[in-house]
């Protein structure tokens, strides 16, 4: 039963293995009962099948994640300056690792990482875009509204949570400015000396990739002299990245009319002269095969495609899509050419990429080699106990002659 008016939820025997070792998730079928009714978003007290307290979590009841783990010291409130001090902490990791000697757009809070599941923070220059994910964050809204204004002091805080995980919380989608000025138009950033400009209302993710920064850059060591093609480019990171690494040419193919616009004024804003031709508005699947028809051929091919698969369950019908661009790449790339081909789908682990690219690469009757595996950036840090924030994972591939 609750504890002197503490709701407490306790699990079934044998289940409290993995909160002991310090993963924050706790699933429905680890829980034996929930007593004192808690609301959604609400701390409760998490107990063994035994009675030991175990943690502090945020009680989600509609979602298979039935709550996530706040801290597991019984001696600290979940309240205000709670939030203050691990939001305090990312800042302060941050600032020690001199992201902003590269850039000033970042991630300043990654969810469970940062010892607050379910909330995103990502910077674009003096602007905070803000994700909340889940039942904890959603319930406490207002107090991390009120210290991020404290801590970050920015032009505005402008909120992204139209992302379909809200549903299993049994939440609306929600979008608007949240504190400050809402931004009117792109708001420009720098990375690495190219400028980009960011639509932070519209924009995929939160309005930019701010986890491929560290891939782009390696990208752009390699590009000098290629020529390149950039699949599923979004508003041309890696296009310009390309560009400014010195590539002969870059085509570059999104589905989205939109982005492509934002991609050739990002081209114009830092003064790089890109053909209209060079700019394709496409289905990537179908537009890999007319390539291979007209037995074009690349020295750069980049896949960064959306994510096919949330969750492990849908990995299998993920691996299919994820053969089947790869191996077109294969197709079209020159011996000696570089294939930059990544996967942000939580569900797909490395070693199950790889094996992909592998049969890919089998298929195409291509010899290759792994020169480099890549992450997402280290604004983006893992914990170590949960791998599953490891989900944008990467490989830089050559092939032999």
């Amino acid at each position: 039963m609750a504890r002197g008016g503490v709701k407490t939820l306790t699990l079934r025997p044998g289940r409290d293995k993995s909160v002991l070792q310090g993963h924050p998730w706790i699933f429905s079928g680890a829980v034996d009962r929930v007593d004192g009714a808690p609301e959604s978003g609400e701390t409760v007290a998490v107990r063994s099948a035994s009675g030991d307290f175990l943690a502090w979590a945020a009680f989600s009841p509609l979602s298979n994640i039935r709550a996530r783990v706040w801290t597991r010291s019984q001696d600290e409130s979940v309240d205000a300056a709670f939030f203050h001090r691990r939001l305090a902490t990312a800042l302060n990791m941050r600032v020690a690792m001199n992201i902003r000697q590269e850039t000033n757009a970042m991630r300043l809070v990654h969810g469970e990482s940062d010892g607050l599941p379910g909330l995103v923070v990502d910077q674009y220059n003096r602007w905070l875009v803000v994700q909340f994910l889940s039942a904890g964050p959603e319930r406490w809204r207002e107090d991390i509204i009120r210290q991020l204004v404290e801590l970050f002091q920015p032009e505005g805080i402008f909120e992204r949570s139209d992302v379909d995980v809200r549903e299993l919380e049994g939440l609306l989608p929600r979008t608007g400015p949240l504190a400050g000025r809402a931004p009117v138009g792109p708001v420009e950033i720098l990375e690495n000396e190219i400028r980009y400009q960011v639509n932070l209302v519209e924009g995929q993710k939160t309005g930019f990739y701010v986890d491929q920064r560290f891939n782009r850059s390696r990208l752009r060591a390699y590009a000098e002299g290629r020529e390149a093609l950039n699949c599923f480019c979004y508003t041309g990171g890696f296009s310009l990245s390309a560009l400014a690494g010195g590539a002969r040419s870059v085509l570059s193919i999104d589905s989205s009319v939109d982005a492509l616009r934002q991609a050739q004024e990002n081209a114009r804003l830092n003064g790089m002269t890109v053909p209209e031709t060079d700019w394709l508005e496409a289905d990537v699947f179908t537009a890999l095969r007319k390539l291979r028809d007209q037995a074009r051929s690349f020295d750069l091919i980049v896949l960064d495609p959306p994510k096919f698969a949330p969750t492990a369950a849908q990995a299998e019908r993920a691996a299919r899509g994820y053969k089947d661009i790869n191996l077109l790449a294969f197709k079209l790339l020159r011996p000696g050419g570089l294939l930059f081909t990544f996967s942000c789908s939580g569900g797909v682990s490395m070693d199950l990429f790889q094996k992909i690219v592998a049969g890919a690469a089998q298929d195409a009757n291509a010899d290759a080699l792994v020169l480099e595996r890549l992450y997402q950036g280290r604004d983006h840090p893992v914990s170590l106990n949960f791998p599953e924030g490891t989900y944008l994972k990467g490989l830089v591939c050559v092939k032999q002659a």
